[in-house]
């Protein structure tokens, strides 16, 4: 199924990367620096935000609820229920993202009443001509009262200094564990693959966020920064989860193993042969033909769709160059 842009409005900038990927008009510039792609989930304390429409208008939710083994397939559906487990958003870095991290699984569920974390990773796709920075992870040990001292007094100077500044091109890909400290630089533009929340302990909440309640979700400073990962983050360390995929295959997997529990994607090209799979498609570049067992879709620089388990496996014909995003593997 076509998927049309689908852009909550958010507090930061951006937009105009998404809009020149898809078409002119076919995305909102203003303050629409997400799009939320084939979403099951909402935005933060909202009913539907966030969520993708159907053509025939239903929640892309509620079809995959009413009927998950045919989305989502047998074995997924028996772990996860009628949950695809993932979250795919185009993200179009207008200006440079406060300083934040996500909870994980365990610190969701002790604290914040959610089934899942959000760890999550970035796929590159544009950056400025001499490349976009992103800054990740303490570049040394911090105490638990040092970090609280930084967001008390806003020290935005403190906390953005503290973190590894990391020059990222077309072809790059970051895994970011729950609790990594991390932001993204201005004129970066990524797909992004997550866990389906919508849970951001933002630190640096002064001049993006309306009130400092935003920044620890309600739950309050003091409990939400024992999720932030305060350990040191060498140039060893950042090899793990900054690696470049560019490659010419047919099929190219991006994140690699330790992704792989979290969820999975491939960079696909004309003569790669597809599993079956619950899976959201994003064009990059140039056009071609996807044939499943239910039938065939041409597909262009810019489309993005979504795919059920039942369709079955596929091929992919011409030069197109797609990324495509799966859900956590699971086995029977």
């Amino acid at each position: 199924m076509w998927l049309p842009a689908n852009q909550p409005m958010q507090f930061y900038a951006g937009g105009e990367s998404i809009e020149a990927l898809r078409g002119v008009g076919n995305a909102r510039t203003d303050h629409g620096p997400e799009d939320w792609v084939g979403s099951t989930t909402t935005r933060y304390g909202q009913e539907t935000a966030g969520l993708t429409m159907l053509a025939n208008g239903q929640w892309l939710r509620d079809a995959v609820r009413e009927n998950p083994e045919n989305w989502l397939g047998k074995a997924h559906s028996a772990r996860f229920g009628g949950d695809p487990a993932v979250l795919v958003k185009l993200l179009d870095a207008g200006q440079r993202l406060p300083v934040h991290c996500h909870p994980s699984d365990a610190f969701a569920q002790r604290h914040m009443g959610s089934h899942f974390g959000k760890t999550e990773a970035w796929i590159i796709v544009g950056t400025p001509a001499d490349g976009g920075d992103v800054h990740i992870g303490f570049r040394e040990d911090l105490s638990g009262s040092t970090v609280a001292d930084w967001v008390a007094e806003q020290d935005t100077s403190a906390m953005l200094g503290a973190l590894n500044t990391v020059t990222v091109r077309p072809g790059d890909t970051v895994f970011v564990p729950a609790g990594l400290p991390h932001a993204i630089g201005a004129g970066v533009f990524i797909v992004e693959l997550q866990q389906p929340t919508d849970l951001s302990v933002t630190l640096e909440w002064k001049d993006f966020l309306d009130s400092e309640a935003g920044g620890h979700l309600g739950f309050g400073y003091d409990v939400v920064l024992d999720c932030v990962d305060r350990s040191r983050w060498d140039a060893d360390r950042l090899k793990q989860i900054v690696r470049h995929a560019e490659d010419a295959s047919p099929v190219t997997d991006l994140l690699g193993p330790d992704a792989a529990g979290f969820f999975r994607a491939q960079r696909i090209r004309g003569g790669a042969s597809l599993d079956a799979s619950f899976s959201i498609l994003v064009a990059l570049e140039g056009s071609g033909t996807i044939r499943t067992e239910s039938g065939e879709v041409a597909v262009n620089k810019g489309d993005t769709y979504v795919f059920p388990h039942a369709a079955g496996p596929a091929t992919v014909d011409g030069e197109l160059v797609a990324i495509r995003c799966l859900p956590p593997e699971v086995t029977l």
